[in-house]
């Protein structure tokens, strides 16, 4: 079934292309007179696109401002038995055994034993051990066959996975998988009573049959980007004038950042849950965002596991151009993630110590970044899902976007319809980046007590961006990252309802629970970037060929 569907999706994707860039090439040689004004029939048809979209979207809004929906989700009874957990499977709450049926538990003989500090030898990617739930599992030999990637995986091992593992994965994987790679219990498996509040909060969502999609919600989303990108094309090919054409290139560009909210979620299997079906959604999505979903998973996955870990988050790692702390050029350090040395050098100190004056301007073009990511991922040799899909689809998006840029009527407009619309798009790399960088960064791997356990550590780097509920659908989701980071599987639609919760256990344990208003956010990164980049300009040329910071060298006592 599977290989049919890619299949199918290949060809759909290849009608979409030829489509896509018939229609320009028909407004190309159209297009006369001084006015650029098309009245051809593709022009009639996109405006009678965007007028149904716009209806489209105008009558689910009214259905659900009036009340007129029925009420959706389930809640189910609380739980009262100990043994037993709320767990999900392809969005569904399920009732289910808190730890899985292992062959081995069957056996006659002692369990075996071991102690965290044991466990927590096997921290290689050939030695890998993991605790869920205090049951220690080697999950050595499945490492590359992880459909997340192996660096999660490498970045928890000899770790208490319990929470991180919960929020990743449906009950199946318990039942099915997990028992096949049990090798005993944790004699000091201890639970701290902010996490057992945290998990409390995870179990009441389940009960409340919060983590199914209501997909009444993504029908109005269809409809939204469907306005969003036919009214771009009709903008752009239809314009009367340039600022015409222009405002087109603006409002593709929010299309793409609104549309990056979608890849989002299905990247995280919060739509329709099921994880090939949301990865090739995602993969096919490529054909009109232009990003790779085999790319995001490998790098997002592992931001997720390991946020703003100097050493280990892809995120935060954007030498020579940005540091987000001093931290990060104190001393060389190896990236898990790229696999190469990154340390201050002459251009990373004259770049970093400006960055406060390049922040936005890269924010504008941070988009062909990501292209030349995709790109560099999709033709390596790591094994991945659906990389023909991908390819196909990257090359659909290219194959239109170029079409349409160069059916602007001078250069000078085509250079400035590719630059507004990523500009505009950069939107989405702010939202992304002021989550997390004007919070804290560590050096090394967290998850080892209580002051850096899963809860604490997303806590401490994540924040949200305070939202009237009127502007959710501006910020995609993005503005409940808190939550977001603690239950990744939760829908977006549902996000707010989570913060709640998560507000009350902050309260309760005294944990700092960080939500500045979108503004407000902009100022704090600036101002940690600019930090930053004060000291950076001080580093001074070590012994070693690196620029060393005054940081670095009072931690060595120097000086």
């Amino acid at each position: 079934m599977m290989l049919s569907l890619g299949h199918a999706v290949l060809a759909m994707l290849h009608v979409i292309c030829c489509a896509m860039c018939a229609m320009v090439e028909i407004a190309r040689e159209i297009r006369g007179g001084q006015s650029y004004m098309l009245d051809a029939m593709h022009i009639r048809l996109l405006r009678w696109a965007t007028t149904s979209a716009a209806v489209s979207l105008l009558v689910q809004l009214a259905l659900s401002l009036l009340g007129l929906e029925e009420a959706f989700g389930t809640e189910y009874k609380a739980n009262e038995e100990n043994e037993l957990t709320w767990r999900e499977d392809e969005g569904k709450t399920k009732l289910v055994p808190l730890l899985p049926q292992s062959k081995d538990n069957k056996k006659d003989g002692p369990t075996k034993k071991f102690t965290m500090e044991e466990v927590a030898k096997h921290n290689k990617k050939d030695d890998l051990w993991m605790i869920v739930d205090g049951m220690a599992y080697d999950v050595t030999r499945y490492v590359d066959k992880h459909p997340g990637g192996a660096l999660p995986m490498e970045n928890m091992a000899g770790k208490d996975c319990t929470d991180v593992f919960a929020n990743y994965h449906a009950a199946k994987v318990y039942k099915n998988m997990l028992p096949a790679y049990y090798i005993g219990e944790v004699s000091d498996y201890k639970v701290y009573p902010h996490v057992a509040d945290f998990r409390r909060v995870r179990q009441e969502l389940l009960r409340r049959g919060l983590f199914e999609t209501d997909m009444r919600f993504y029908w109005k989303m269809a409809s939204w980007h469907a306005l969003l990108f036919f009214g771009a094309l009709y903008m752009s090919l239809g314009g009367a004038s340039t600022a015409a054409r222009m405002g087109g290139a603006a409002v593709m560009g929010i299309f793409w950042q609104q549309l990056a909210g979608i890849g989002h979620d299905v990247g995280h299997s919060a739509v329709t849950h099921v994880f090939w079906l949301d990865h090739l959604i995602g993969s096919t999505l490529a054909s009109l965002m232009g990003l790779s979903t085999c790319w995001w998973k490998r790098n997002h996955n592992t931001h997720h596991v390991v946020c703003n870990s100097v050493e280990n988050d892809p995120d935060i790692q954007h030498m020579p151009l940005i540091a987000v702390t001093p931290r990060v050029f104190a001393k060389p350090y190896w990236s898990t993630y790229y696999t190469k040395w990154v340390s201050m050098d002459g251009a990373a100190k004259f770049l970093v110590g400006n960055q406060h004056f390049i922040f936005y301007p890269m924010m504008a073009v941070a988009r062909f970044n990501l292209y030349v990511q995709s790109w560099i991922l999709l033709l390596s040799s790591e094994r991945m899902l659906y990389r023909k899909v991908e390819i196909c689809a990257m090359l659909v998006y290219c194959s239109w976007v170029v079409k349409l840029a160069t059916s602007m009527p001078t250069w000078l407009e085509m250079l400035g319809w590719l630059l507004t619309s990523h500009a505009v798009a950069g939107i989405l790399h702010v939202q992304i980046v002021i989550s997390h960088w004007a919070m804290e960064t560590y050096h090394g791997h967290a998850y080892n007590d209580e002051t850096d356990d899963w809860y604490i550590t997303q806590l401490k780097t994540t924040m949200n961006v305070d939202t009237h509920p009127m502007l959710d659908f501006v910020h995609i989701g993005l503005q409940f990252q808190i939550e977001h980071h603690l239950y990744p599987r939760l829908p977006r639609h549902n996000l707010r309802k989570a913060r709640e919760l998560v507000q009350e256990v902050c309260k309760k344990h005294d944990i700092h629970y960080h939500e500045p208003g979108f503004f407000q956010a902009n100022i704090e990164t600036m101002q940690a970037l600019y930090r930053t980049a004060l000291n950076a300009k001080e580093s001074q040329k070590g012994s070693h060929g690196f620029y060393e910071s005054a940081i670095w060298d009072g931690m060595k006592l120097a000086g």
